[in-house]
């Protein structure tokens, strides 16, 4: 089960208290923000397609989709962001990919490399660690809304490649071109979605345990906390107890 993959869980867990603050919409939006730069319509534009999807499967009001893509397209005004792709390792070695959007990279560059540093990690130049990581399609589901035999049903038709149960959510990879069939296998099955996005998988993984773990997790929790970070993804691999009394 990949760092991606837990980490994700662990952050669904704890979307009810990010949405209470807003942070879920506020990545939802930068990210809507950043792909209509590439053209306003969503059917021909594949990035802001996902975007919008993975807004809609956090309930975002549609009033605020719109006025996102607007501020992308230049219709409406709207602070200028930048997009930067940090790489780096944790505690343990475990590769890391830190996805931000920014208003100051410089600022946040030094925030984010003070993160790494007083977590016990530290920062890496490009493409050192992005080679380790896939682009694939990735679908989590609560295990209670559908049976494995009627998601397997939807979805393995509509391109996806595998189906994993990391304990409390079906795990759905696919190929980055099957994304929006497989959204829509899931949507015509009635099969609602916890969380939609095209993310960056690890090919192996890193175990880790006692402090490294502890150390890992809690880089992870700072750098998801840093109000630019849109995205984090990691191969570390965590034995499901030790995660479990770690993240009580």
């Amino acid at each position: 089960m990949s760092g991606h993959s837990k980490w994700a869980t662990i952050k669904h867990k704890k979307a009810a208290t990010d949405a209470k603050r807003g942070r879920v919409f506020t990545r939802l939006i930068k990210e809507i923000t950043i792909a209509a730069r590439n053209g306003g319509d969503p059917a021909a534009n594949p990035r802001l397609r996902a975007a919008v999807a993975a807004a809609k499967a956090a309930s975002m009001p549609q009033d605020n989709i719109k006025r996102a893509i607007q501020r992308g397209t230049g219709e409406l005004e709207g602070g200028r962001l930048d997009e930067v792709m940090f790489e780096g390792y944790g505690p343990g070695g475990a590769a890391m990919l830190v996805h931000v959007v920014t208003d100051n990279r410089n600022r946040t560059v030094a925030e984010i490399r003070h993160l790494f540093s007083k977590h016990g990690g530290n920062l890496a130049e490009q493409g050192a660690v992005a080679w380790m990581f896939e682009r694939k399609s990735h679908i989590l589901i609560e295990l209670d809304k559908t049976s494995e035999d009627d998601l397997m049903a939807a979805v393995l038709e509509a391109g996806a490649d595998d189906i994993r149960n990391d304990g409390s959510h079906w795990e759905v990879v696919g190929p980055t071109e099957t994304h929006d069939s497989i959204v829509a296998a899931l949507e015509q099955a009635s099969i609602p979605a916890a969380t939609v996005e095209i993310g960056m998988i690890p090919q192996n993984l890193v175990k880790l345990e006692g402090k490294n773990a502890s150390g890992m997790l809690k880089l992870s929790e700072a750098l998801e906390e840093h109000e630019d970070v849109q995205s984090l993804y990691s191969n570390f691999d965590i034995d499901e107890t030790e995660l479990e009394r770690l993240t009580a």
